[in-house]
């Protein structure tokens, strides 16, 4: 007996040694990672063990309240993800609500007892699957921009709804983490009472992505980290553009500027926001166009149209990062990788695990709250992914 037991020892311990280990290091800094269930990576097989807050996306405002738009298929695939908590019980799993191009948030933040009914069904649905907070991605309060309902009163009324979140959260036995999805430009900032919407939430995650657009005439960094300046892309086609358009836009009522992480960062500390609950960006998907010109490798050049409107991170890498005719260059000042087909007239803007890595450093120096990105499910599975290496510049 005694003889067997030791065998079955000494085979659970090979059995062990063989078993391949998570890097399991505690982060410095937060890293949240958006996630939209897809068949092909569902909860179970994330790297959860990178992240310290996960985001499932998105319920929206229906009826004045927060509900998922196909209950049946992510109620259970929510479960599932709450469930990989038994395994990593120091995860904080979240929900977001809205998104783009989602509506109702200008009538249900209208009123006080519409505000305290969205708040209180935002309660119920946390309680039902035992979350630990709420991303909310209203985009945008007081802008027409997404094609949603908007007024004038989105500017007082999204302070209010925050103060009504924060109150119906506190009640709750378990700590919650309130955050919310800002715009990465400065004009989004004066139609949100900033330093009063900061009073009531644990973080700001800025979206410094999408910061240039597939419809847009010129290439450019959609996803850029460095303070990169009007002299910088003065002369350019993209520069000659804006010069041409500045006394149209001026009568508007706005001005533009090249925008990026550092940017967006300094304009908010500049506000008086706290950096501990600032959240920036990455982009785990690119934007290409078409017809791109060979000066500048094709940067800040004009294009013929879009090539793929949205691409994700795994397909770049799998297809066009230095493949297939595709070369990739350093944009030292935005700090932005891109790639371009000399013969195909091809230009990509992306993140990749230098530029992401750079961004997790640059947050860490800034004593920032954190990084975020959109969205996990556009990583490559590989083990040199994006994730894993944001994840290794704040555990090193």
């Amino acid at each position: 007996m005694k003889y067997n037991s030791c065998i079955i020892f000494l085979v659970s311990l090979l059995l062990f040694s063989c078993t391949p280990q998570q890097d399991i290091r505690k982060p410095s800094i937060n890293i949240m990672a958006y996630y939209v269930p897809a068949e092909n990576y569902m909860p179970d097989e994330l790297p959860l063990h990178q992240l310290t807050h996960i985001i499932f996306s998105f319920t929206k405002v229906i009826d004045g309240k927060m509900q998922f738009q196909n209950s049946e298929r992510s109620d259970s695939i929510l479960q599932l993800l709450v469930n990989q908590k038994e395994k990593y019980p120091d995860l904080k799993v979240m929900v977001a609500c809205g998104g783009w191009g989602a509506g109702g948030f200008s009538d249900m933040a209208l009123t006080d007892s519409s505000r305290t009914r969205f708040a209180q069904s935002a309660v119920e649905f946390i309680e039902r699957f035992n979350l630990d907070g709420l991303d909310m991605d209203w985009e945008y309060p007081g802008m027409g921009s997404a094609g949603i309902k908007y007024r004038e009163e989105d500017k007082r009324n999204f302070t209010l709804l925050m103060k009504s979140l924060r109150e119906h959260l506190d009640q709750l036995d378990r700590e919650q983490t309130l955050t919310f999805a800002s715009a990465g430009w400065e004009r989004y900032y004066d139609f949100i009472e900033l330093n009063e919407v900061m009073k009531y939430v644990d973080y700001m995650n800025i979206m410094t992505y999408d910061q240039v657009s597939y419809t847009s005439p010129f290439t450019a960094h959609h996803t850029c980290q460095g303070y990169v300046k009007w002299e910088d892309i003065e002369g350019t086609p993209l520069g000659t553009f804006i010069s041409n358009k500045k006394e149209e836009m001026q009568s508007r009522g706005y001005s533009w500027h090249p925008r990026s992480v550092e940017r967006i960062v300094e304009y908010c500390l500049e506000q008086g926001v706290n950096p501990k609950q600032i959240v920036t960006g990455a982009a785990f998907y690119g934007r290409s166009w078409k017809g791109v010109l060979p000066e500048n490798n094709g940067l800040y050049q004009p294009v013929s149209g879009s090539h793929i409107g949205w691409c994700a991170y795994r397909e770049i890498r799998e297809k066009y990062e230095d493949k297939n005719g595709f070369e990739r260059f350093w944009d030292e000042t935005a700090k932005a990788p891109y790639l371009y087909n000399k013969k195909d007239s091809i230009f990509f803007t992306y993140d990749d695990t230098t530029s992401v890595r750079v961004k997790a450093e640059y947050a860490i120096e800034k004593d920032l709250g954190g990084i975020m990105f959109w969205e996990l499910g556009n990583d490559t599975k590989e083990s040199e992914s994006l994730l894993y290496s944001i994840y290794q510049a704040v555990t090193d």
